[in-house]
């Protein structure tokens, strides 16, 4: 017998947790400007404690080939990459709004 889920009370594999916390959550993404006149997307209003953040920070830089960080709730890509990011974030499952 396969693992159970705490959460849900489903096994691991029918697990719907994480995709009902993609749907629930608003994701904000905007730019921001930086030293020395720098981009920087900024993603943020996604709940850590539901969603493996480091592994959500991976996919958008592999996506958007940039470089970028996980911090203080929020992922920040180095350049201008709203469209790229909603388009990921939207194939994933969550909701954007984007400013």
């Amino acid at each position: 017998m396969g693992k159970i889920c705490s959460v849900c009370g489903l096994p691991t594999e029918l697990c719907m947790c994480e995709e009902i916390a993609r749907e629930q959550q608003q994701i904000r993404i905007y730019t921001d400007t930086r030293r020395y006149g720098k981009v920087v997307t900024v993603v943020e209003g996604i709940n850590a404690g539901d969603i493996d953040m480091d592994e959500l920070a991976r996919t958008l830089k592999t996506k958007c080939a940039a470089g970028g960080t996980f911090k203080d709730g929020r992922i920040e890509l180095q350049g201008d990459h709203k469209k790229k990011v909603k388009e990921v974030l939207v194939g994933m499952g969550f909701t954007v709004d984007t400013r």
